[in-house]
């Protein structure tokens, strides 16, 4: 059922963050175009396969820290199979309609002493339904589409005093992620974080424009000694690219000594990824925080790219170079959310090959058709992701796109280690 299930379903996921607004987890569901597409929303109730998936992916090693928030209904709640899942991997969902019977409670108690975290859907105030599980839950799920501003506050406030965390979903807006922070929220859902005004002519800050020089300096293939002398002008640059040399370093027990040479650590770091770090620095938060373990927008820009690598080297495995600008393609691709910039101003300052600049403006090429691609796949298009599969070169299916995303998501659970 596992193999069809992937071969018939999206595996999507709709990140979570916390209130410092660092990525907390991903909330997985399984979709196909056929099911779930007239009202746009994901179906979360195939609780079984999705589970058996998380585990046939490998889910839980490329999630890394960070928690898989699973739907589960009724019938699978009382399977054993559900206990094959990682108690400290996952929040389960309850997926529950009308009043939980003896047996439901029963059972969500023993899962709670076996260590599951388990969240409650759909809440509509202290209720007969609600009541019986309040004790039993560590999170409680408001979806913002349905609750209106005035019963938004009731809910909120219904539970302040209680020890459970709240999760608001569907947040729109960075208004409305204020607004749930300050009736008590701990969790949010949605894709808020990645919206930007996009402003024609904005300027960029003095640390941006220095990243796009050197970006443009590595891109170029200049001599080592002009990058190096363009690194001493940045010494918090020069600071963190010794620091990331090193701790690849020790993480592979290949440096005997630290490298402190600039020269060296240019050397030893590549040509290659040394403009992949760079692009990914442009991208991090104004308070110069370069984690993608943490920052969603980061995050989201890092899998974008490892993804896209992936597909074009599938599509073309001996082009090494087009899998390379696949990779910045995808960075790229999330420029205008980082810098409120429309990106064609952005690429007219940062030196790009054709076929990078055909894919950000035009979608043309195999790059472009995979990069719209990944955009339907964050977006949660099954129907979009159909259409742009069957487009690509090669035999691609949705199970293919399932494994892509396993895959990239444990290398940057790796990466960001």
């Amino acid at each position: 059922m596992t193999d069809q299930f992937l071969a018939n379903a999206f595996l999507f996921r709709q990140p979570i963050l916390n209130r410092k607004q660092e990525l907390a987890g991903y909330q997985l569901s399984f979709r196909g175009s056929e099911k779930g597409a007239a009202d746009g929303r994901n179906c979360r109730g195939d609780s079984a396969p999705l589970c058996a998936a998380y585990s046939e992916l490998g889910m839980r090693s490329a999630l890394g820290n960070t928690c898989a928030f699973i739907g589960i209904d009724a019938d699978f709640l009382h399977q054993e199979s559900i206990e094959l899942l990682p108690p400290e991997g996952v929040v389960l969902e309850l997926l529950l309609d009308g009043l939980p019977d003896k047996e439901t409670l029963t059972r969500c108690s023993k899962l709670r002493e076996r260590g599951y975290a388990l969240a409650l859907t759909d809440y509509r105030g202290i209720d007969a339904r609600s009541r019986l599980l309040l004790p039993m839950v560590e999170v409680i799920t408001i979806d913002l589409h349905a609750a209106g501003e005035d019963q938004l506050l009731d809910l909120a406030g219904s539970l302040r005093h209680l020890p459970i965390k709240l999760l608001a979903q569907e947040v729109d807006s960075h208004e409305q992620m204020q607004r749930c922070q300050s009736l008590g929220f701990a969790l949010f859902q949605g894709r808020y974080f990645a919206l930007a005004e996009i402003v024609s002519g904005r300027r960029l800050s003095a640390s941006q424009a220095a990243l796009i020089r050197l970006i443009n300096l590595v891109g170029r293939d200049l001599e080592t000694a002009v990058i190096e002398d363009a690194f001493k002008h940045e010494p918090a640059l020069t600071l963190n690219l010794l620091r990331v040399v090193n701790a690849v370093g020790r993480r592979g027990s290949r440096f005997a000594q630290p490298v402190t040479s600039l020269r060296h650590a240019i050397t030893l770091l590549g040509r290659r990824q040394l403009q992949r770090w760079l692009s990914l620095l442009l991208l991090a938060p104004t308070s110069g925080t370069f984690d993608p373990a943490r920052s969603p927008l980061l995050q989201v820009a890092a899998l974008r790219g490892r993804m896209m690598e992936l597909l074009v080297d599938a599509a073309q495995p001996r082009d090494h170079k087009l899998a390379d600008l696949a990779f910045l393609t995808g960075i790229l691709s999330m420029m205008p959310l980082a810098l409120g910039l429309p990106i064609e101003e952005i690429i007219d300052q940062i030196a790009v090959e054709r076929e990078v600049r055909s894919a950000l403006c035009r979608h043309e090429g195999l790059l472009g058709t995979a990069l719209a691609l990944l955009e339907r796949f964050d977006g949660d298009d099954a129907a979009g992701c159909d259409e742009l599969l069957s487009a690509l070169p090669g035999r691609f299916d949705r199970q293919a796109l399932n494994t892509c995303l396993s895959v990239a998501l444990r290398w940057l659970n790796c990466a960001s280690a």
